[in-house]
């Protein structure tokens, strides 16, 4: 996984609309697209995963899927993201049959930054930075956790979590591989644009 701006996206979104706002953002430089588990009641959900996965593998984009590691052996999905620690990661991992991108939501404990590197994790992803409705089950990062996190253990970092535009600024001095963001670029009209305006705060770090 790159740089830059990691997309999540909602599943429960109708799905023509989706693909829209997902294909105006893929004319973007993304890091990886995380799809959300939110997924609607009878959703035919490994054909709308694989839709998605399509799309962004043209643009050599890889796809993670949020928790359901199971549906890695039978979609185009490239890897997972984790909300928190699984029960058996070994288990996981001998039960996947192609090799995959790995992550995990941390938070002012740095047990799940230190099982992240213990279990050799592809990045770690710090929630929330800044208060935020669609991480509003998050508790708010202290910044000392982040600075010891990316001293110490040597993992890419993501950022999430009420990050704006106008309030990147606020992580200047921060050591990090790039933002995950939702509803600042997934609610917009024009989310390329959102995506544009976040790319030219992130670069002018």
């Amino acid at each position: 996984m790159g740089s830059g701006i990691y997309l999540i996206v909602d599943p429960a979104m109708d799905e023509s609309i989706l693909m829209n706002k997902l294909n105006l953002c893929l004319s973007e430089k993304l890091a990886a697209v995380q799809i959300w588990d939110n997924f609607k009641v009878n959703q035919n959900i490994i054909d709308l995963i694989n839709k998605i996965c399509e799309q962004c593998h043209a643009k050599n984009i890889p796809v993670l899927i949020n928790n359901r590691w199971e549906l890695l052996n039978n979609s185009l999905l490239d890897g997972v993201h984790f909300d928190d620690i699984p029960k058996d990661y070994t288990s996981i991992v001998g039960s996947v049959i192609h090799p995959f991108i790995s992550g995990i939501t941390c938070n002012n404990d740095l047990t799940h930054v230190e099982w992240a590197r213990r279990n050799k994790l592809d990045y770690i992803s710090f929630c929330s930075i800044f208060p935020s409705q669609t991480a509003n089950s998050c508790e708010i990062v202290d910044f000392k956790t982040i600075h010891k996190a990316s001293k110490n253990y040597g993992l890419p970092i993501y950022l999430a979590g009420g990050i704006k535009p106008e309030n990147i600024h606020r992580l200047d001095g921060l050591k990090y591989t790039g933002i995950a963001v939702v509803s600042g670029i997934m609610s917009s009209d024009a989310p390329n644009e959102s995506i544009k305006k976040y790319a030219h705060k992130l670069n002018n770090i």
